[in-house]
């Protein structure tokens, strides 16, 4: 018999005991029904026992039918190799009393007890061992029968049929012995075929996520080259009106007393237009920037106030934004990268609060938090929006699964979040309860001379 490799060792132990318990249910009943229908032979052999042995027959059947129930509890799945001897023992055990009560050695219904093995044999698909201990149990059943029996004993006869029994058994377990070989070489085929065949889906489930991940990048790449000339046209007009602002500054003492208030609040507050609009360009240069790949200790707030700033025309005004991480906490990464894990969780938050109907005064709101303890860099994002529906849950990083209409995404953000923060060493998961929450947590390791917070 062909040798089980170890990795498809346990697949094999579910794969015979599924289709072992499966076999003895179905030969148990056809034992159920074979049994008495053979009770019109013993009319014709031996028909003033006829009576006695179909209430025997009907017995068995009851207790095959009870082994056919007895297979459904956790004791007989466990020793279900058992129950197959069981279902051989059974008519095997009245085939012998039969032949115990009748004529002993001469009676003809030995041929019986061959016929019992043939037919579990070929139903139960034995292995070798099992296989000898049945044959060994029905001739040891045969021959208690012939020298217990209170009929004379006929050595030739019993030479006879022995060496039938003994014949018809070693045929029994040469081909039990080839079919079991032939079942095993078939598993070890389809388990290799399985794994191949899974093996080629990951392949082509990564080239297609690198493939959607080079296009994305190259995308990125382009739009940092193009947005250099567009950002070279803004700072020259920031330039000048950065100067203009210096130069009002200054000619502010020529303002009138009553109007220097108003005045110094309007030149205040073209500065921080000014200021916002530098700072929009650089986190656009910077993100969009391809770069070389550099791990940093990066504070948490240089990621989220970025991330935040992208998406602000979708939750300025319409969604409370909640910010609690320590001032000093930061995250060992790549800032580009980690900009871009956050993006795409706040976007996954505002999509969700989108398609929910909120009502008895509950606003939309998402929280980012962030806090160092038990040596791991925690950082999560919280929204109040329509949660992750339970089937969903184990797929959402799957590269390509996405819950939204046609157009709407690709299901590429969650899993390029994973491969990130996998890439720095972290881990990253979902907390969700359907109509009510989801949060997703990013987990990494503590730098040192972080403080832990509780």
């Amino acid at each position: 018999m062909p040798l089980i490799p170890q990795e498809f060792l346990a697949a094999y132990h579910e794969y015979d005991r599924e289709i072992t318990i499966r076999k003895t249910r179905l030969g148990c009943l056809f034992g159920i029904i074979m049994v008495p229908i053979f009770g019109g032979l013993d009319f014709y052999v031996y028909r003033p026992q006829a009576f006695e042995f179909l209430l025997l027959r009907f017995l068995c059947s009851a207790l095959m039918a009870g082994l056919y129930l007895f297979l459904e509890t956790d004791f007989g799945k466990k020793y279900y190799h058992f129950q197959g001897l069981v279902l051989l023992f059974l008519p095997s055990a009245l085939i012998a009393w039969m032949v115990y009560a009748t004529e002993g050695t001469g009676s003809p219904y030995y041929a019986g007890l061959t016929l019992v093995m043939m037919v579990v044999a070929v139903v139960l698909d034995w292995t070798l061992w099992q296989s000898i201990v049945s044959v060994l149990l029905v001739l040891a059943l045969y021959v208690a029968a012939c020298v217990l029996s209170p009929e004379p004993f006929n050595g030739r006869l019993f030479e006879s049929s022995m060496f039938f029994l003994i014949s018809s058994s070693l045929a029994i377990i040469a081909g039990s012995y080839y079919h079991s070989g032939v079942r095993v070489r078939e598993f070890i085929s389809r388990s290799e075929l399985d794994k191949s065949r899974k093996a080629l889906e990951a392949s082509l489930r990564q080239l297609k996520e690198n493939e959607m991940q080079l296009v994305q990048s190259e995308k990125l790449a382009s739009l940092g080259r193009m947005s250099a000339g567009i950002i070279h046209e803004i700072n020259n007009p920031l330039n000048f009106a950065t100067t203009g602002l210096f130069t009002l500054r200054k000619k502010s003492k020529h303002v009138s007393p009553e109007q220097q208030a108003d005045y110094a609040e309007i030149l205040t507050d073209v500065e921080d237009g000014l200021k916002r609009v530098q700072a929009i360009v650089s986190d656009l240069r910077m993100f969009t920037h391809p770069g070389v790949e550099q791990l940093d200790p990066v504070p948490v707030g240089e990621i989220v106030t970025p991330a935040l700033r992208f998406l602000s025309n979708e939750w300025r005004d319409t969604v409370q934004i909640e910010q609690r991480f320590p001032e000093k906490q930061t995250i060992l990464a790549n800032k580009n990268k980690m900009i871009q894990v956050v993006v795409n969780l706040l976007q996954n938050s505002l999509d969700a609060l989108k398609s929910k109907k909120f009502a008895n005064g509950e606003k939309p709101a998402i929280l980012i938090e962030g806090q160092v303890r038990d040596g791991q860099n925690i950082l999560s994002v919280r929204d109040n929006g329509i949660g992750i529906e339970a089937r969903h849950v184990d797929k959402i990083f799957d590269p390509f699964f996405t819950t939204k209409d046609v157009g709407e995404g690709m299901g590429l953000g969650l899993s390029i979040c994973y491969s990130i923060v996998q890439e720095y060493g972290g881990r990253i998961s979902v907390k969700t309860e359907p109509g009510k929450f989801c949060e997703f947590v990013l987990e990494f390791p503590a730098a040192a001379n972080q403080a832990v917070n509780h």
